[in-house]
């Protein structure tokens, strides 16, 4: 089983105080998959039931959390039908739990941009790759072969060891007249792809746990990383950026740093990427205003921002409004929430691009 750890975060202060935050695991993800009766509609790579989609095969879709819950919030009233029709007990989720199978999910490759093992291969040609390295054999003069490479299915490793090794990388291809290509994102998972899918490498086990955001931001900071990281540059500008746009650019800014890049051991690696990863991915940036629209267009202010509907009141939780929040309130009271929608006659609220997102900011300034 793939070894992940992720951190849901509750409010985005990025790069200074950090909110509280939720260490989700996909091996704990996994069981809740199973006990919750998740596996018996949905499979993860194969495994599973075939009435709903395969979590672990699928292409053109490139979810966040928010869009993964937005997701499961729209089709939730067809999978409490269902749930209700196969006589099993509905999942009443804690937001630790709902951390945990987002971790799981992400092991399973569902939040990672899909990638094409054709072009991964012809890829690895042209980019000279294979100059140097083999399949399952040292090429003369070379780097190890990739059956050898213990980072091949383990991205922090991998995004560590292209750091580090970039500049003996570049004296290599300087002794043999190449010139060290630039990688986008997408080409790095194409060869990514085809690499972990050859019959010598296809049976190596992922792994993947980050290590805390707090003790990333300040080794981030301790490294010389914010000096430049800052403005214009600052990284917690972007969202959604996975562990392979991580790898991928900072493959392709070793070379602009000079001859001694600041090294990094594997740990400290761990925590500069559980920090970078954790602010991009799940601090996905919403816009408040256009949250208070969805709040309003949704229906939600009707129950919500109205003193004797019964409904709580959303201020309460201000600054711990997440994806996982939202994700487990949705299973501990969405079928109360439904009823009382139908019996008032309003829609079943549906979400769609970032109004999840947008959504959430909302509520976490309000």
């Amino acid at each position: 089983m793939c070894k992940l750890r992720v951190f849901a975060l509750g409010s985005v202060c990025l790069m200074a105080v950090w909110a509280a935050f939720i260490p989700g695991d996909a091996d704990r993800g996994a069981e809740v998959f199973k006990t919750q009766n998740c596996v018996s509609c949905h499979a993860v790579g194969g495994k599973g039931g075939t009435s709903a989609p395969d979590l672990a095969r699928r292409t053109g879709r490139d979810y966040t959390p928010a869009q993964l819950a937005s997701l499961m919030w729209n089709h939730a009233p067809a999978m409490w039908t269902a749930i209700a029709g196969r006589g099993y007990e509905r999942p009443v989720l804690s937001e630790q739990q709902a951390a945990d199978l987002f971790a799981y999910f992400y092991a399973a490759k569902y939040m990672e941009r899909p990638g094409d093992a054709a072009r991964g291969k012809q890829l690895f040609a042209s980019k000279r790759c294979a100059d140097c390295h083999g399949i399952s054999d040292q090429v003369a003069g070379g780097g190890p072969p990739v059956a050898r490479w213990p980072s091949l299915n383990e991205p922090i490793a991998l995004a560590d060891q292209m750091w580090n090794h970039s500049a003996a990388m570049r004296q290599a291809a300087a002794a043999r007249k190449i010139r060290l290509p630039e990688l986008s994102s997408q080409e790095l998972t194409d060869i990514l792809v085809y690499l972990q899918n050859l019959p010598q490498t296809r049976g190596q086990k992922a792994d993947f746990s980050p290590a805390s955001p707090e003790t990333g931001e300040m080794l981030f900071k301790v490294k010389g990383c914010f000096h430049c990281h800052q403005g214009k540059l600052a990284l917690d500008r972007f969202s959604g950026r996975t562990l392979t746009d991580f790898a991928a650019a900072m493959w392709n800014h070793a070379p602009k740093m000079g001859e001694k890049l600041p090294e990094l051991r594997p740990e400290e690696m761990r925590r500069i990427v559980g920090y970078l990863w954790s602010i991009q991915f799940f601090g996905e940036k919403g816009d408040p205003a256009r949250g208070r629209r969805v709040f309003t267009s949704k229906g939600c202010a009707g129950c919500h921002g109205a003193a004797a509907s019964g409904a709580p009141d959303l201020g309460a939780e201000k600054g711990n409004y997440s994806a996982t929040f939202m994700m487990a309130a949705l299973w501990r009271h969405g079928p109360a929430m439904l009823a009382r929608m139908n019996a008032n006659k309003i829609p079943w609220p549906r979400f769609a691009g970032p109004e999840m997102a947008d959504l959430i900011a909302y509520l976490n300034k309000t």
